[in-house]
């Protein structure tokens, strides 16, 4: 299954001054804000998601279409340190999840998973990091 839409809700969004979000704006093209079912919590400086059915689980985040997905999702791989090499458990798994578009419509998208124990790690409650 693959998809060249990308799902981010951290350090990889818009207005971050970073590499890998340089390579995400120079390479992919910003298609609108979206949603997920899903938890923040904060890891260090940056967040995981922890996938949720609840309704009320709602995670804020961008939706990219990716130009080169398997060239791109190589390099994302390795920064989220979840490519090939890394040991196992990973931190982060690349999963394709569902994401809710403004207009309320659905599309599939590679986002990345939080893969780590989370105990004691805050949880940011409004589901957007930029406001935590």
């Amino acid at each position: 299954m693959s998809s060249d839409r990308l799902f981010v809700y951290g350090t990889l969004m818009r207005g971050f001054d970073h590499p890998m979000a340089r390579l995400l704006a120079g390479h992919a093209e910003f298609l609108c804000e979206a949603t997920c079912r899903g938890r923040l919590v904060l890891v260090k400086h940056y967040p995981g998601l922890l996938l949720s059915d609840a309704p009320t689980d709602i995670v804020h985040g961008e939706l990219f279409h990716l130009r080169v997905p398997d060239e791109l999702l190589r390099e994302l791989d390795m920064y989220e340190a979840c490519g090939e090499g890394f040991p196992e458990p990973t931190e982060y798994l690349r999963q394709m999840i569902e994401v809710t578009l403004p207009d309320g419509a659905t599309e599939r998208a590679w986002t990345y998973v939080y893969n780590w124990p989370v105990t004691g790690l805050p949880c940011i409650e409004s589901g957007r990091f930029l406001e935590h």
